[in-house]
């Protein structure tokens, strides 16, 4: 028997068949290519249909499916808001899934909790039972995990850590994706370099042989191994804020890790000693001892590890009712 483990992104879609001991069997990737609304819903219901197929085809039988989508799952409704799909702001994607579905159980969650729990089933949260996986990629968000369970919140938005509060006062431009996606997000990092290029006129470096909206934060990380000024500025910052927003997990939840991945990390990884580093000025100073800093094992796997952990899950809490 296999699990299904979906992995849905702003603009690719990725699947997998995997072994109850976490061995990926057979995997397959598709672009969205500009679907939106239930486009996107119908490429998830042919993905599952001819991912079941191709496990008969083996003399196999998928036991359950799991699902990472790249926003909020209610799991009340079983609808979906995910931003960056247009026509997904209340979408019935478990309802659709499981008249496909029909008996396999089908379980939902947000891409951040899915990172995390694919980190602790085969990544480098194993055998962890407090975790907190900062995402920073085009936005930030966080997986967190407490005494094994997923922290969701009143309303399933738990882990929005792109708007934590870390400089003040507050400015308008936060509103949209909150003061720490802002500046330490993949975007964030190009939309700083942007911002002290404009202000910086007398700056005559790297970036500054580039139109400044086609800057990229990997623009930026070169400039930085070169040794340019700005891209430094921009660099470190950005450590800074990582640090200060991991201080703050490692204060509210003391946890066993906290795990840096998403895009970013990546280029970024290199800068993990001064983040802790940073971290080790704000935080409760006994909690912070007690937790080790780390990067993502299982990279852009994570959601689709973790989705099909959810999978698992379900198969074990089935097993315990009967």
């Amino acid at each position: 028997m296999s699990l299904l483990g979906i992995d849905l992104g702003g603009t690719k879609l990725a699947a997998a068949l995997f072994s109850e001991e976490g061995k990926i069997l057979l995997r397959e990737k598709y672009s969205l290519e500009q679907r939106k609304g239930c486009e996107v819903g119908k490429l998830i219901g042919e993905t599952i249909i001819s991912m079941m197929g191709s496990a008969e085809d083996a003399g196999d039988k998928v036991r359950s499916t799991g699902i990472s989508v790249p926003g909020i799952s209610n799991s009340g409704t079983g609808t979906v808001w995910a931003p960056n799909i247009p026509g997904w702001s209340d979408y019935p994607l478990l309802a659709e899934v499981k008249a496909i579905t029909g008996k396999v159980p089908v379980t939902i969650d947000s891409d951040r909790a899915c990172s995390v729990l694919g980190e602790r089933w085969q990544g480098n949260a194993r055998g962890c039972r407090n975790v907190v996986f900062i995402a920073v990629g085009t936005g930030i968000g966080a997986g967190i995990l407490i005494n094994d369970e997923i922290l969701r919140g009143s309303n399933d938005i738990a882990g929005a850590t792109g708007w934590m509060a870390l400089s003040g006062p507050f400015e308008s431009k936060y509103t949209g994706i909150g003061c720490f996606e802002y500046y330490a997000s993949g975007e964030g990092i190009a939309r700083t370099a942007r911002e002290l290029l404009a202000e910086e006129a007398g700056y005559s470096g790297e970036l500054r042989h580039k139109p400044s909206d086609k800057i990229t934060s990997y623009d930026v990380f070169s400039a930085y191994e070169n040794g340019d000024k700005l891209s430094v500025r921009v660099i470190g910052k950005c450590i800074e804020f990582w640090g200060m927003a991991a201080a703050n997990f490692v204060s509210l939840f003391n946890p066993e890790k906290i795990i840096f991945g998403g895009g970013i990390f990546g280029p970024a990884r290199k800068f993990l000693p001064l983040i802790r580093k940073e971290a080790e000025k704000w935080a409760q100073p006994i909690s912070i001892t007690k937790v080790a800093f780390d990067v993502s094992q299982l990279g852009g796997d994570a959601g689709i590890y973790g989705a099909a952990f959810l999978a698992l899950r379900k198969v074990d809490q089935h097993s315990e009712l009967n």
